[in-house]
């Protein structure tokens, strides 16, 4: 055969050819495999999410970038975190938990965390005016710590009566004594001897708290003569009504500010 003739033979196979090579390559097409979340992008129906999209996700501040020809690394949060300074990372997650899950390493007495949580006091512990018979002045202040009622003696055998707080067992006791002092958010030294005594038990006390709604004394504070015993507020609201302080009488804020509104320095107070 002459070469002329083969470069005819070969010409001539060429049309259908082309066509052949062209339906084999999408005949062998693979299924499209469609994402159940129809929101999400459409790179998701080939098997998974691109390192890349993951990381357009991230925070700008999270991302890092990398030199062409190395392999992409998606630094997560937690890895970030790690990578921080001591000091930085702990302002970081002091930012981010407003409440801490730990107890810190004082707690309040009022506070403790083996001791469920109420949120409400039974309603005869709220301020009422009631009748009260007594021969004590206008103005007189009766604490009776068995019903755990604090009297505002008024006119024409009234008294506005307050729900209290009183000493928890062992700690009652009774006297009559005057106001000393007033003051608004006081801030709170515990006695040596009840710094000791909670230690003891495992639960350590501060030296010193300043005034605020986490202190226990509350909002305001009646000083009683010269004794550490004072009518005071409380941060835990819960408790009126029942013996669980050291020996002061606690009232909700709401309800000794009102009372301190009402009393002057010089003002008897009678406990029984």
């Amino acid at each position: 055969m002459s070469k002329k003739s083969l470069l005819l033979a070969v010409l001539a196979c060429l049309p259908l050819a082309l066509p052949a090579h062209a339906n084999d390559r999408y005949q062998s097409r693979p299924p499209v495999m469609v994402s159940p979340d129809l929101q999400a992008s459409w790179v998701l129906q080939l098997g998974g999410v691109p390192a890349q999209t993951r990381s357009s996700a991230m925070p700008q501040r999270q991302r890092q970038v990398v030199p062409a020809g190395r392999q992409r690394v998606v630094v997560q949060p937690q890895q970030v975190l790690r990578q921080q300074p001591v000091q930085q990372r702990r302002l970081v997650q002091q930012r981010r938990v407003l409440f801490p899950q730990q107890q810190p390493s004082t707690q309040q007495v009022a506070m403790r965390p083996d001791k469920p949580v109420r949120t409400q006091i039974d309603p005869q512990f709220l301020p009422q005016m009631v009748q009260y018979q007594t021969k004590h002045k206008p103005g007189t202040i009766v604490i009776d710590t068995r019903e755990r009622f604090l009297y505002l003696v008024m006119a024409d055998g009234m008294a506005k009566r307050y729900g209290v707080g009183v000493g928890k067992p062992g700690f009652e006791w009774a006297g009559t004594h005057k106001v000393t002092s007033k003051r608004e958010w006081p801030d709170w030294r515990p006695p040596q001897e009840m710094i000791a005594r909670e230690a003891a038990k495992g639960h350590f006390l501060p030296a010193h708290m300043p005034g605020g709604p986490e202190n226990p004394l509350g909002a305001r504070a009646l000083y009683l003569g010269s004794t550490l015993y004072r009518i005071h507020g409380t941060n835990a609201p819960w408790s009126i009504g029942n013996g669980v302080s050291s020996g002061c009488i606690r009232m909700r804020n709401e309800d000794v500010t009102d009372l301190y509104e009402r009393v002057k320095v010089g003002t008897k107070v009678i406990v029984i």
